[in-house]
């Protein structure tokens, strides 16, 4: 296999990997860590609750760790949504 696996590729049952929610809305995601060779989290995968049966994105652990590495440094706080205030001015 060259580049990123896909779910099938990886031979995994989906349903059976222990997913962790990030809320309780139909619109959270839900990640899977999937172990490697001695049992670290070599691959994650990510999918949106309510659609379970629907795509599901493949991270290494490298782009998931750089990802975790920004959220906690503030990199995505400007592309959070806002609601727009009455006077038309975000």
């Amino acid at each position: 296999m060259t580049g990123k696996p896909t779910v099938e590729d990886l031979g995994i049952e989906v349903d059976a990997q222990q997913w962790q929610r990030s809320g309780d809305g139909e619109g959270s995601l839900e990640v899977a860590l999937v172990p490697g060779a001695g049992g670290v989290a070599e691959w994650v995968l990510m999918r949106v609750a309510g659609d379970p049966q629907g795509r599901i994105l493949v991270y290494d652990r490298h782009e998931w760790e750089c990802f975790l590495d920004g959220a906690r440094g503030g990199e995505f706080d400007d592309g959070t949504w806002r609601p727009e205030s009455s006077d038309g001015a975000s």
